[in-house]
């Protein structure tokens, strides 16, 4: 690695890869320094039992790299990827421009509108290659869905994915396989995931990426930024700088740079105080249906393919049925639906604990087969609400490391109460049963894959930590593309809003030059 370039980014997600791409194009030297390994088709993990190649490093097991970070923070669990290309190796595909209605909070900064983002969710549109599902595919889960959000009277649309449907989009890759494996990384290059997309037309152009390297802090020198990580093969300490540099690291990656930089290293004294406030985990809720009267064979297609409305009135949120491949459904099948009632969230006190008990109980194959027989995975499904939530959790280092505080189910009690109900007369239609993420029972603590804010775009250091330009206030150069950026709950799928902010942030790194 040189020591120097025009860009240093940290981070290969949708902020990292797009900036990469940009800054390239402007005949910029770049860096992206990404913590994860390379996967290539066929090289994502699928034998649970190795838990080291499946979950991402822990204080208690750094020797784990695999590709799935599972966090169980003190208000929220979180699950995002690790690996050259971020959140694209294990998401649903799902791109959404989400209704304007969302950019109306006063969190948004002026000119933060749909119309106003409408350019860039072009740009993001041709680059990744979006569609929606052939309705030509016959496809039983997704007719079943539809004729039950008929009978509810509720809107639904068939959401344009990241996918190559029917033709392969380069020489060794396969067309979607209709395997439901979209969220465990696809074997067969179906997905057009950002290593295949932005981050390699970048790396055309000279762009240079870094894997296995883990970010600390950033500290201001003469000319720009020194980017101080740690070679996670080797456990050596070094830096590099850049005339600028951009934070993509995810919602949870970059905020815990950014404030280990202000009050560990104390590299960056004059970040916001706001940097940390406003984490949401875009209302994001999972529960299953059992029980269907027809089959409905949640394992074959994509994840996703149809989404159903409830706009209609606050709290709003959108609702999917998450499927996958017929191992996993059966699995999730055989834990049943336990209904804790009076003594829900008995299990709270526990909950922080449970990342070294969850990578055990899967290296000793507890999740490799079903508990019970008893309840019939092809009429049965997982559903998953996405809602807007009061994104008001709180970020902050516990030790060095971040956490997340948040009484979730006390302050968003009835959005939750509008996600349950809607899932229960859901199942209702199918004519099976409901309950919620058995982890809400026992710990009434949600889960979340979409965790969004910390770091607002916003008109002044008061109200946010970074401009509406992506620039961190008092910082100049140094920048944010990311999930961290957006000040809201989205309530709908987030990546295609936070690709499309992150195409306008390296609008503004590239003309800053």
């Amino acid at each position: 690695m040189a020591t120097r370039y025009d860009v240093v980014v940290v981070g290969s997600g949708f902020g990292g890869s797009i900036t990469a791409l940009r800054l390239a194009q402007a005949g910029k030297s770049v860096a992206v320094l990404e913590r994860g390994r390379r996967y290539a088709p066929g090289q994502f993990p699928r034998d649970v039992t190795r838990a080291d190649e499946v979950f991402w490093r822990q204080p208690s097991r750094p020797q784990a790299k695999g590709l799935f970070d599972v966090r169980f923070l003190s208000g929220i669990g979180t699950v995002t990827a690790s690996g050259v290309g971020g959140g694209s190796l294990i998401y649903a595909n799902v791109h959404v421009r989400p209704d304007p209605i969302v950019f109306d909070h006063p969190r948004w900064p002026k000119g933060f509108t749909r119309e106003a983002l409408e350019p860039y969710y072009d740009k993001v549109a041709r680059e990744l290659d979006v569609a929606p599902f052939p309705a030509s595919i016959p496809l039983r889960k997704r007719d079943l869905f539809q004729q039950a959000a008929g009978r509810m009277g509720r809107p639904t649309f068939d959401p344009t994915e990241a996918v190559s449907w029917t033709r392969p989009s380069a020489p060794g890759r396969k067309v979607c396989q209709l395997c439901a494996e979209c969220e465990f990384g696809c074997q067969h290059g179906a997905k057009n995931t950002l290593d295949l997309t932005y981050l390699a037309r970048a790396e055309a152009l000279g762009a240079t990426v870094w894997p296995g390297l883990s970010v600390s802090h950033v500290q201001r020198v003469a000319g720009g930024y020194r980017v101080h990580y740690q070679d996670l093969a080797t456990g050596a300490k070094a830096s590099v700088e850049g005339a600028r540099v951009v934070l993509s690291a995810g919602a949870l990656g970059t905020v815990e740079i950014l404030l280990r930089s202000r009050d560990r290293a104390r590299t960056l004294p004059l970040l916001s105080d706001r940097l940390g406030h406003g984490y949401s985990g875009n209302g994001d809720f999972l529960g299953s249906l059992q029980g269907s009267r027809e089959e409905i064979l949640p394992w074959v297609g994509p994840d996703v393919a149809t989404v159903m409305k409830f706009f209609d009135q606050a709290p709003r949120f959108t609702m999917v049925t998450a499927t996958f491949n017929k191992p996993a459904t059966t699995v999730l099948a055989g834990m049943g639906q336990p209904k804790l009632g009076l003594l829900g969230g008995i299990a709270a006190p526990l909950w922080t604990k449970l990342g070294p008990l969850v990578h055990t109980a899967f290296a000793k194959g507890l999740f490799n087969k079903p508990l019970s027989n008893a309840v019939d995975p092809a009429r049965s499904s997982n559903l998953f609400a996405i809602g807007q939530d009061n994104a008001n959790g709180r970020m902050g280092l516990k030790g060095d490391h971040l956490d997340v505080e948040w009484d979730y189910a006390g302050e968003n009690a009835e959005l939750v109460a509008r996600m349950t109900g809607a899932m229960r007369e859901l199942a209702s239609q199918y004519g099976g049963t409901f309950a919620p993420l058995v982890t809400w029972e026992l710990f009434r603590k949600p889960f979340t894959v979409h965790s969004l804010g910390g770091a607002h775009v916003a008109e002044s250091p008061e109200r946010g930590v970074v401009s509406p330009q992506g620039e961190v206030f008092n910082y100049p150069g140094l920048f944010v593309a990311d999930g961290s950026v957006i000040p809201t709950s989205i309530g709908f799928h987030p990546v295609m809003t936070i690709s499309a902010v992150s195409e306008r942030i390296a609008e503004a790194v590239a003309h800053g030059f």
